[in-house]
């Protein structure tokens, strides 16, 4: 597989140097317009696009258990079935690790972030899947991760799950907050009666081809390091990547979601509208959700910082709907673009 990879890459360079620019992949960057590519000095082609984002409603759990290994088996068990709102009941991933000085039962633990469209359906989900993931999992305690937001909006938690314990459960109030306590076989399940809630920005997303896959997937997981290592976001899909970027609609009906089938790049020879330069082989996208326009920017400007330094990459997109469904806009060009010259 090695020699076709590298034929392709050959051709790239080839079509780069003839200055062969793709159709393009999506809405063009207003504040840029008819400067649609950009070129890294490697021979990149950068489009000056912008991903397109939705507010969401979100949830902060911070989950505590004896050890780090039931920490980790919580929360990927919480946060499993969880990568696009289109099939699943909500987005939700790792945000990041706990030390046992930051959790408030002095143990180790984890903070997960949630998303959903609204809170009456994150409300549910959150309490189905504490109830179904983490009171059933040995050890551990739950906690509100975003005790900043507005008291109005907060959403019931330990008020639902207090009924499992049959009537022997106990609550204690501290502060303004009520937390249970709920007998289970190994001790009891400490939860908080209610959590907080508040708007975030779900969506932003970058994505990239190269001429092998083994070194575009290299490039995807070292951007997912880059995006994970801004606070306040996670990227829901495995690994943080997604294989299979769809697009809205099918030629089935009653499907809403089908393959992206531009960036399919096994079809390009007898698609009728390919999208993808000459020599690309394979094609990533991330998706990143956060607590607010900031935290996904950064997240996206650190991942986009990281492919510009990859390796084996052809081309590097976003991917919007004509800025006519989400009004949250990420342009690459705020993503630091400098030392790129037009195509």
């Amino acid at each position: 597989m090695t020699e076709p990879a590298n034929q392709d890459a050959v051709k790239l360079q080839n079509s780069l140097l003839e200055g062969s620019i793709p159709k393009g992949f999506s809405q063009e960057d207003p504040a840029h317009p008819g400067l649609r590519w950009l070129r890294t000095s490697s021979g990149v082609l950068v489009e000056q696009t912008f991903a397109e984002a939705f507010p969401m409603s979100f949830a902060r759990l911070i989950v505590t258990a004896e050890t780090e290994r039931w920490v980790e088996i919580a929360a990927v068990t919480f946060t499993g079935y969880a990568t696009s709102v289109i099939g699943c009941d909500l987005e939700a991933g790792i945000e990041r690790k706990l030390t046992p000085e930051e959790t408030p039962d002095g143990r180790p633990g984890a903070a997960l972030l949630m998303f959903s469209f609204s809170r009456d359906q994150l409300a549910k989900a959150v309490v189905n899947r504490v109830g179904q993931c983490l009171l059933t999992c040995a050890t551990t305690a739950v906690f509100d991760g975003w005790t900043q937001g507005d008291p109005q909006k907060r959403i019931p938690l330990g008020d639902g799950l207090r009924y499992f314990g049959d009537g022997y459960q106990m609550s204690k109030q501290l502060g303004d907050q009520r937390y249970w306590r709920i007998p289970v076989m190994d001790g009891e399940f400490v939860c908080e009666d209610s959590i907080g809630t508040g708007k975030g920005v779900a969506g932003g997303n970058l994505i990239f081809g190269g001429t092998t896959q083994a070194q575009t997937l290299l490039a995807a997981e070292e951007a997912v390091v880059a995006a994970r290592s801004i606070p306040g976001v996670i990227l829901p899909f495995p690994g943080g990547i997604v294989r299979s970027g769809s697009k809205v609609g099918s030629k089935y009906a009653g499907l809403r979601a089908s393959t992206n089938d531009q960036f399919c790049p096994t079809i390009g020879a007898i698609h009728k509208d390919p999208l993808l330069p000459e020599g690309t082989v394979a094609v990533y996208e991330i998706v990143i959700d956060g607590v607010d326009f900031d935290a996904v920017e950064r997240s996206m400007k650190a991942a986009f910082q990281s492919l510009l330094g990859a390796r084996g990459l052809t081309v590097i997109s976003a991917g919007n709907y004509g800025g006519k469904l989400g009004p949250h806009h990420f342009p690459i060009s705020r993503l630091g673009v400098d030392g790129l010259h037009s195509a």
